[in-house]
């Protein structure tokens, strides 16, 4: 049990990492949004590839920061009993919805997306605008990392959810304070 404990902690490690690092989009996607302002009404230019890099960053911050957000208990959670609910009752709700909804879920997500992202990969897809960035492929490819951290982060609440129900572990005061 040890092991899976550790395999917990190195996936809540690295969505922590991922998360707070792409957070930083969100400080790059207002800078260059105030440029692009700024040059269109003040000097009159427009860079069809700036305007795009806001969607990339925009797609990358939500996709790649989903796991950082459920490892905080920050995602949407339709929350009729659950915070008014025991230990217990939560870790065997975010067991039994990590393991029959979240993973196969994201499973699905994998599965249905990996040959769009490939077909995109090897066509090396493009902006449909001449100026536009050149790099679809690579926002696309983002559904596929988004599946896994998803998908980690999931088999890690289910680890954590286990040892909350053998007596092992506590919810953390992250999740105690989120319930209050």
């Amino acid at each position: 049990m040890k092991a899976l404990n550790r395999f917990a902690l190195f996936i809540d490690g690295l969505n922590e990492k991922i998360g707070k690092t792409v957070s930083w989009l969100a400080v790059a996607m207002l800078v260059v949004q105030f440029a692009i302002v700024l040059m269109r009404y003040v000097f009159g230019i427009n860079y069809i590839w700036f305007q795009e890099s806001i969607l990339y960053m925009h797609g990358f911050l939500f996709m790649l920061a989903a796991g950082y957000a459920l490892l905080h208990d920050e995602h949407v959670r339709v929350d009729i009993f659950y915070r008014e609910a025991a230990q217990r009752t939560k870790a065997m709700v975010n067991l039994l919805g990590s393991c029959l909804l979240l993973l196969p879920f994201m499973v699905l997500i994998f599965y249905t997306s990996f040959g769009f992202v490939i077909n995109s990969w090897s066509d090396l897809e493009g902006s449909t605008e001449t100026s536009g960035i050149q790099g679809i492929y690579l926002l696309k490819s983002a559904i596929l990392i988004f599946a896994v951290l998803v998908g980690l982060q999931g088999i890690s609440l289910a680890i954590h959810s286990l040892r909350i129900l053998r007596g092992e572990e506590t919810l953390n005061d992250e999740q105690e304070e989120a319930v209050l």
